[in-house]
């Protein structure tokens, strides 16, 4: 395995996240690993906060932190993937999933900001 097919193996993206949880059986469960005040900001729908967590052994595990400033989705894959867990990462963070236009859930419910017109483009990939 070469060096770009191992990190598409350890890695995705907010987009192909997103397009998993449309389906309603995304394949993995999605963890966000920031604390209980960056929790109650917002977090994507569908999303289980680590701290206190119980996740299934068995289904695959995605984890996302703030964004590409924050490696604490990295430290939480590493030690998830040393617990037996199967990990990805989600590149990107929830900032580029606001940052696409994605819906962000509160406690309020959901809400969806305008997209960034640098990011929130159909790139081809």
């Amino acid at each position: 395995m070469n060096f770009f097919e191992a990190r598409l193996e350890f890695q995705t993206d907010v987009s192909d996240v997103q397009k998993a949880l449309s389906t309603g059986d995304p394949g993995f469960q999605l963890v966000d690993t920031r604390n209980e005040q960056a929790w109650a900001q917002g977090r994507i729908p569908g999303a289980i906060r680590l701290e206190g967590a119980e996740l299934d052994p068995a289904v695959p595990v995605v984890t996302y932190c703030w964004g590409p400033g924050c490696n604490g989705a990295t430290k939480a894959a590493a030690e998830l993937t040393r617990r037996g867990y199967r990990v990805r990462e989600m590149i990107g963070g929830i900032e580029y999933w606001i940052r696409e236009g994605f819906p962000v859930r509160t406690d309020a419910g959901d809400e969806l900001g305008k997209p960034d017109p640098l990011t929130a483009l159909d790139c081809g990939c």
